[in-house]
C-alpha cells in the first residue's frame, strides 16, 4: 500500500533502505540428495510413474514443490506453491497428518473437486505426510495410472510405507540441525528406464603403420574375442568385420590418419553365437602421443545394440515420429516429421512442441499431452497447420517420456479445430493451461464463499501461494472511502494510515480503482517515480488490482512481492481476470451479509431476550443458527412462569426459511397463551396442534413441553415428535426420560398427546434440546444422544451456563452447524432464593444468542 507521508523524491532523495533481493534459495546438496534418493525409492518401490515432495515454506502459509520425479515441471506449474489451507489432497495430508489416497479421477472429483478442475485426468495418487515427531515437514505424493477402487496391493503398500519411513527418518535427522523450510524452485530427479541395458564402450590405441592394436577388455568382448587370446593385431579384429572383408576397417583408419580428420564410422561384426553386432567407431589423431613411432589413432568403440537399427526403421516409416523427454522437450524427430511440419529439426529439438510450433500453443493440445502423461494412457488429437494441412497426432506415454506419431488426417474427420481457421503467426497465443487453472480454481473456491469474510479468506489463501506474493490487502469502498477488509503479511500498524482514505487520494491503490485498470510496479524506483510521496515497507514489486463489478467500484486488491518481480503478459492477464472474479464475489457477499443481518435480526426478535429468575431453579438457554447458508430456522425455546409452576418448552419447525421462522413465532405465542390461560400440559400441546392444523402453513413442528413445580421437583412431560429430555445427577450419571410421545404437530388435528409424570432429585439437571445438537447426516440419532450423555458425565458440576457451553463445544457445534441448535438447561436447586438477576449467560452474549 502507499501513502502520502512527505518524503524526498527520487532525484537525489533519501529513500527507505531496502534489503538486497535474495537469490532464489536452492536445496543444499545434502537435502537435495535426501529428497532425490527418497523420492526415487518411493516411486520405484510402489511401481508409480512419478512423484513429488512438498516442503513447508518459511512463513508456514504454503507448501512448496521442492523435488519432482517422472513428471515435467511444467505439468505442475499451477501447484508449485499451494496454501496449507487449500482444499487439495496434499494440503489435507499436511493439515491432518494422515495419508490421503485417491484411487482414480472419479474419487478425486468427489473428494477434491478443485484439484479435478486443473487435473481432470484418470490417475491415482497417495499423499503421505512426512512427520518428524509432532512436526510435519512436508508431504510425499506418488502417482499411478488409475487403480481399482480397492486401491494399492498389499505388497506395493508395504514397499511404499517402508520407503516413506526411510525418507522421513533421513529428513528428520537433517531437520535436527538444519531448517528444511523451502521457498525455491522445484528440482527434478530423473528416473532411468530400468528396462534398457547401458551402452557398452571400449577404448583403443591403434598404430596404423605397424598394425599394433592396444584395446581394453570391452573392445575384445564387443568383437567376440577372449581378451586373454587377443594378439594385439588389427588384422585379428579386421577378420571379424562382415562388411567389405575388413578392407574398410583398414582404409578408413588410414584416411583418418592422413587427413587428420575425426574418424567416425559404423560396421557389422561377428558376435558370439553367430549373431551380428553393429559397432560405431570414434577416433582422432593425437597431437602428442607418448608412443612416438608410427601414426596413431586413439578413440572408442560404441556398441549401438538395436538402437541403430531402430533409428533406421523409424526413418523408413511414412509417419512422422518424435520423442519427448519427461520434461516435455523434443529429444528425437525423424526426417518425415520435418517435411510434415515444414520445420527444420534443429529448430524443434530441445524445445517443447508448443514452444517450437506456435500453432500448437493451444490449451486443447497441451491438455492432450497432460492427459497422456498423467493418466499414462495413449491419446490423440487432430489439428490444422498454418498451411492448412490436417494432421493426426497420437501420443504413447510411459514413465520415462512420450513417443508420438504424426500422420495425415482424413479431411472429413472431426477434430477440435475442424472448422477453425489457423491462427496467423502474429496473433498472440492463448493462455497456457496453468494460467487457466488459476482462474478456474479461484472461481470454484469463490462459489463456496458466501460472506465477505469467507471471500477474503479464499482470496488470501489462493493468491499469495499461487503467485509467490508476500503481502496482500483487500480494501472495500463504503461511503466513497477505502476500508480494509483483510490483510496478510504487512508489518503491524503499517496500514493504519490508509483506513478511510477518500477516492481522490493520490495513491496507486485508489488510482487503479478510479481509472479501472491494474497498476503493476516491478521495482521501488518505478513506484517512487510515479508516486514521489509514497510510503513503502520492505516490498520490491506490487500489483494493484481494481475490483469492479458491473461498472460498480467495489475496492482494490494489493499484492506485494519481497523480491523484484517481473509481471509477464500472461500473469498480468490472469491477475486482471482474477480481479473481476473477486469483485463479483465481494459484491455478492456484501449483499448476502446485509440480508443475513436482517434475517438473523428477525429470528432473534422472535426468541426470548431474557429468561425469568426463579426460586429453586437455575436456567440457561442457548440458540445457535446454522452456519451453512443464510436461511433462518424454526428452533425455539421458552420459559413461562405460571404462579407456583414453570413451563419449560423447546420446539423445532421443519425447514429453514422465513416461513419456518414465522411459524415458530406463532407457535411460541400460542404455547405461551395456552399456558398462561390455565391449560394442562396435555391441553397446551393439544390446542397448539389444532392451531397449527388450522393455520395450515404446510409445515410440521416438534415440541417438548414440561411443567415443573420448582418447590417439589415434580413435573409432567408431553412430547410431540421431539427428542426425549435427559436427566443427569450431580455425579454426572444420566438417563433418557422415556415418554410415549405423540406425532408431530400439524399432522393430525385430533391427536391426543400422552402426559408422563416425573420427579427430580435435589441438584438434578434437566436437559432439553433440538435435533441439531445430536444429529449428523448418515448417523443414528441415538448415537448422538449417547455422545451427549457422555459429555454430561464429564461436564463441570457448575452453573447451567457452563454446562451448556461445554455440551455445545463437545458436540462440535460452535464452529460448524448444518442445522440450528436450541438448548435449554435447568437445575433443580432447592433452597435457592430469587435474586432478581437475569438468567445466567456468558459475558457479552445476549440471552438466547451465541
Amino acid at each position: 500500500m502507499t501513502g502520502t507521508k512527505p518524503r524526498p523524491d527520487a532525484t537525489g532523495a533519501r529513500l527507505p533502505e531496502t534489503p538486497e533481493a535474495a537469490e532464489p534459495e536452492g536445496l543444499v546438496d545434502e537435502l537435495d540428495t535426501i529428497l532425490s534418493e527418497g523420492l526415487s525409492e518411493a516411486v520405484y518401490a510402489s511401481d508409480a510413474y512419478g512423484g513429488v515432495v512438498y516442503l513447508r515454506s518459511h512463513d508456514g502459509r504454503s507448501l512448496v514443490l521442492a523435488k519432482i520425479a517422472g513428471l515435467a515441471v511444467s505439468l505442475l506449474d499451477p501447484w508449485r506453491r499451494i496454501s496449507v489451507t487449500s482444499p487439495l489432497p496434499t494440503a489435507a495430508a499436511y493439515r491432518n497428518g494422515r495419508t490421503v489416497f485417491l484411487a482414480d479421477g472419479g474419487e478425486t472429483m468427489r473428494r477434491f473437486p478443485q484439484l479435478a478442475i486443473g487435473m481432470p485426468y484418470a490417475f491415482g495418487s497417495a499423499n503421505i505426510p512426512l512427520r518428524s515427531g509432532p512436526d510435519i515437514l512436508g508431504v510425499l505424493c506418488v502417482l499411478w495410472p488409475a487403480t481399482p477402487a480397492e486401491g494399492l496391493s498389499v505388497p506395493r503398500s508395504r514397499r511404499l510405507r517402508a520407503a516413506t519411513v526411510r525418507l522421513t527418518d533421513a529428513l528428520a535427522a537433517y531437520a535436527a540441525d538444519h531448517d528444511v523450510a523451502y521457498d525455491g524452485p522445484p528440482s527434478p530427479t530423473p528416473l532411468g528406464p530400468a528396462a534398457l541395458a547401458p551402452n557398452r564402450v571400449g577404448l583403443f590405441d591403434w598404430n596404423v603403420d605397424t598394425g599394433d592394436f592396444r584395446a581394453d577388455d570391452e573392445v575384445c568382448a564387443l568383437f567376440g574375442i577372449d581378451p586373454r587370446d587377443f594378439d594385439n593385431r588389427a588384422e585379428t579384429l579386421a577378420d571379424r568385420v562382415i562388411t567389405g572383408g575388413g578392407r574398410e576397417f583398414r582404409n578408413a583408419a588410414r584416411r583418418a590418419v592422413d587427413t587428420g580428420h575425426v574418424l567416425a564410422w559404423r560396421m557389422q561384426v561377428h558376435a558370439v553365437g553367430g549373431a551380428r553386432r553393429i559397432l560405431e567407431w570414434w577416433g582422432r589423431v593425437p597431437d602428442d602421443h607418448p608412443r612416438a613411432t608410427g601414426r596413431h589413432l586413439v578413440g572408442a568403440i560404441l556398441d549401438l545394440g538395436t538402437s541403430a537399427a531402430a533409428a533406421e526403421a523409424v526413418e523408413r516409416l511414412r509417419e512422422g515420429v518424435f520423442s519427448l523427454a519427461p520434461d516435455g522437450r523434443i529429444t528425437y524427430a525423424n526426417r518425415r516429421l520435418q517435411g510434415m511440419l515444414r520445420v527444420r529439426l534443429d529448430d524443434v529439438l530441445g524445445r517443447t512442441p508448443w514452444e517450437a510450433l506456435p500453432w500448437l500453443a493451444d490449451p486443447v493440445y497441451e491438455d492432450r499431452y497432460r492427459a497422456a502423461m498423467l493418466s499414462q494412457q495413449p491419446g490423440s488429437f487432430l489439428t490444422t497447420t498454418p498451411q492448412g494441412d490436417r494432421l493426426e497426432f497420437t501420443l504413447y506415454p510411459d514413465p520415462y517420456g512420450l513417443t508420438g506419431t504424426v500422420a495425415p488426417a482424413d479431411p472429413d474427420a472431426p477434430g477440435p479445430h475442424a472448422a477453425v481457421v489457423p491462427r496467423p503467426p502474429s496473433t498472440a497465443a492463448p493462455p497456457r493451461l496453468g494460467a487457466i487453472y488459476h482462474v478456474l480454481a479461484m472461481a470454484a473456491a469463490l462459489t463456496e464463499a458466501v460472506s465477505v469474510s469467507e471471500v477474503c479468506d479464499v482470496v488470501t489463501d489462493q493468491m499469495l501461494p499461487a503467485f509467490g506474493g508476500h503481502e496482500l490487502a483487500i480494501y472495500i469502498v463504503r461511503d466513497q472511502r477505502f476500508h480494509l477488509a483483510r490483510q496478510a503479511g504487512y508489518p503491524d500498524g503499517f496500514l493504519d494510515p490508509f483506513e478511510g482514505v477518500s477516492l481522490d487520494s493520490r495513491l496507486p491503490g485508489v488510482d487503479a480503482l478510479t481509472r479501472g485498470t491494474p497498476i503493476f510496479m516491478e521495482s521501488l524506483a518505478e513506484l517512487v517515480a510515479a508516486y514521489p510521496d509514497v510510503l513503502v515497507d520492505e516490498m520490491s514489486s506490487w500489483a494493484f488490482l481494481p475490483l469492479i463489478a458491473s461498472d460498480r467500484p467495489v475496492g482494490t486488491c494489493i499484492l506485494g512481492f519481497r523480491d523484484p518481480h517481473v509481471f509477464t503478459p500472461e500473469e498480468r492477464s490472469v491477475l486482471t481476470a482474477l480481479s473481476g472474479l473477486i469483485a463479483q464475489a465481494l459484491e455478492r457477499a456484501r449483499l448476502y451479509d446485509a440480508e443475513f443481518t436482517l434475517a438473523r435480526g428477525l429470528q432473534h426478535a422472535l426468541l426470548p431476550h431474557r429468561l425469568p429468575t426463579l426460586p429453586n431453579l437455575d436456567i440457561a438457554a442457548r440458540y445457535l443458527p446454522g452456519t451453512q447458508g443464510m436461511e433462518i430456522g424454526g428452533d425455539w425455546y421458552d420459559v413461562i412462569e405460571t404462579g407456583s409452576t414453570v413451563a419449560l418448552v423447546i420446539g423445532d419447525v421443519e425447514g429453514h426459511s422465513v416461513a419456518a421462522a414465522a411459524t415458530m413465532g406463532q407457535l411460541r405465542s400460542a404455547v405461551r397463551a395456552f399456558t398462561t390461560g390455565g391449560q394442562t400440559p396435555g391441553g397446551v400441546v393439544w390446542h397448539t396442534n389444532r392451531l397449527l392444523n388450522d393455520l395450515d402453513p404446510g409445515l410440521t413442528a416438534s415440541c417438548c413441553y414440561i411443567r415443573l413445580d420448582p418447590h417439589t421437583g415434580r413435573g409432567d412431560i408431553v412430547r410431540a415428535g421431539h427428542p426425549p429430555p435427559i436427566r443427569a445427577g450431580p455425579d454426572g450419571s444420566s438417563t433418557v426420560i422415556e415418554t410415549p410421545g405423540g406425532v408431530l404437530l400439524g399432522v393430525d388435528r385430533d391427536t391426543v398427546y400422552p402426559v408422563t409424570p416425573f420427579r427430580l432429585d435435589p441438584h438434578d439437571l434437566l436437559l432439553l434440546y433440538t435435533d441439531g445438537l445430536v444429529e449428523e447426516p448418515g448417523a443414528d440419532i441415538d448415537d448422538g444422544i449417547g455422545m451427549l450423555r457422555r459429555s454430561l458425565h464429564t461436564a463441570p458440576a457448575g452453573m447451567p451456563t457452563e454446562i451448556a457451553d461445554r455440551l455445545l463445544h463437545d458436540a462440535g457445534r460452535l464452529t460448524s452447524r448444518a442445522d440450528d441448535v436450541a438448548l435449554l438447561v435447568a437445575r433443580w436447586n432447592p433452597g435457592k432464593h430469587p435474586g432478581g438477576l437475569p438468567a445466567d449467560r456468558p459475558p457479552g452474549r445476549k440471552e438466547g444468542t451465541p
